[in-house]
């Protein structure tokens, strides 16, 4: 057992090791310069970053509704939320009060395999047909349809299997269509279900309705970590912040005061790249932000790296690909020239989640179709779906200022339209420091490395 978790360990932070130890191979930022910024940022404290908007954090309670806490994170423009745990609401320790953060990645890992769910068990013609038994339930009635993973323990009932294949499937069959149909339709239910404010009063329960209506926040957070909840005291350095943005590749830090365990404060890599281009101005950033992308080592993924997805490729696929590659976006590209036409994020899952009536068959939905219904309903015109780009030979310091006014993750480099490397926010925070030596254990010590693990 001890073995397994230090094989995790390992794993976990041999991948932070290996980006980062990527990076600095490629970045080409004067070492001596770099010394002086990284020891500039550990001794700036946490306290000093500007609040969050308002000044104050969002945070969503472990029983709100997935929709509800899509409404949440789409009308307040955040990509993620720190989880309270409604029965620790008054604990003094944050570990009790926390359960987690609540983001864009998991609500699509959770969208996606329960869409798949459904689709299996709604492709069976008969409940004996995938094997079902009238007594079995919860994880058995899972894996009888071939489930496994997170879904396999998210509720799924044998008996909502057994009324989705003898009610809504048949019904199907009856009016002279077919099972596989039926699952390609899957839409209008799917969205019925997750965006619903009453229970459902029919006497027919299908299998997406009994899988979507009973999950809550709770259990997403538990089963799909994209996003650990490690914060850092307000007298903690933001070489601390910095690092786990970068190296340790979180996309938020919350900030919490010694003794008192409300959130202070919340750092994402938007605020810092906001805060670095605060910088203009001053001689230490103007003297770097000057020069070209190149001379920084920029693009550090090089263009057989740069992960794509065709327009006329599925958007389910889309998303699959940014869970698969642990990416939060990819530029859309048509034909074998791969000429950038769009792009997709990981935030646009909320188009299908908050508008279904204009996806209703969400299962077979293009990503050139899905940009294309995006900007002719007038949602968010331009930024949703226009790729923002750059040639190589752009400064960092127009590069930090596109990624700030635009509030985008990442730019591309183009060549002639096609891609050729991406730079993600975390690229442009990994620019600016390093690791001193030990700075792991002397600073955020095994509960941080037990937390990255999870």
């Amino acid at each position: 057992m001890a073995q397994a978790q230090q094989t995790r360990e390992s794993s976990a932070l041999s991948s932070c090791e290996a980006y980062f130890e990527k990076v600095n191979s490629r970045k080409k930022l004067p070492q001596p310069l770099q010394e002086t910024l990284t020891t500039a940022f550990a001794r700036i404290p946490v306290s000093s970053f500007p609040q969050v908007p308002a000044g104050k954090v969002i945070e969503i309670q472990a029983d709100t509704t997935v929709a509800d806490a899509v409404k949440v994170l789409s009308e307040c423009n955040i990509l993620s939320a720190p989880v309270i745990n409604p029965d620790a609401a008054t604990s003094m320790n944050w570990r009790e009060r926390y359960l987690g953060i609540i983001d864009y990645s998991a609500i699509v890992l959770w969208v996606l395999e329960t869409a798949e769910v459904a689709a299996v068990a709604l492709s069976a013609s008969t409940a004996t047909a995938v094997g079902l038994g009238a007594g079995a339930v919860g994880a058995l009635g899972a894996l009888a349809v071939g489930v496994t993973g997170p879904a396999a323990v998210a509720g799924l009932t044998v008996a909502a299997v057994g009324a989705a294949v003898a009610g809504g499937v048949a019904a199907d069959q009856a009016s002279g269509g077919d099972a596989p149909a039926a699952a390609d339709n899957l839409g209008k239910e799917f969205y019925k279900v997750i965006l619903q404010e009453e229970p459902f009063k029919s006497t027919t329960v299908s299998l997406v309705q009994c899988c979507l209506y009973i999950q809550r926040v709770k259990s997403i957070v538990k089963s799909y970590r994209w996003a650990p909840f490690i914060p850092v005291a307000t007298d903690s350095s933001m070489l601390s912040v910095l690092l786990l943005l970068s190296k340790y590749r979180l996309r938020n830090v919350p900030v919490i005061e010694p003794g008192n365990p409300e959130l202070q404060n919340y750092i994402t890599q938007s605020a810092v790249v906001g805060g670095l281009e605060g910088c203009k101005g001053r001689d230490w950033f103007d003297c770097i932000a000057a020069r070209p992308i190149s001379d920084m080592g920029l693009p550090f993924m090089s263009s057989n790296e740069v992960i794509s997805i065709q327009n006329d490729d599925l958007v389910l696929e889309a998303f699959k690909r940014m869970r698969d590659n642990h990416v939060g976006g990819l530029p859309v590209v048509e034909g074998p020239s791969k000429k950038i036409v769009g792009n997709v994020s990981i935030r646009d899952i909320r188009h299908l989640l908050l508008k279904p009536e204009l996806f209703s068959n969400f299962r077979q939905l293009t990503v050139e179709d899905f940009i294309s219904t995006v900007v002719s309903t007038g949602q968010e015109i331009g930024r949703v779906t226009t790729p923002i780009t750059c040639k190589v030979d752009s400064t960092l310091g127009s590069v930090i200022q596109c990624l700030a006014t635009k509030r985008v993750h990442r730019i591309y480099i183009v060549d002639e339209n096609e891609v050729t490397g991406v730079i993600t926010l975390r690229d442009v925070i990994s620019c600016f420091i390093f690791e001193p030596p030990n700075f792991f254990d002397n600073y955020f010590g095994f509960s941080v490395k037990e937390m990255l693990n999870k």
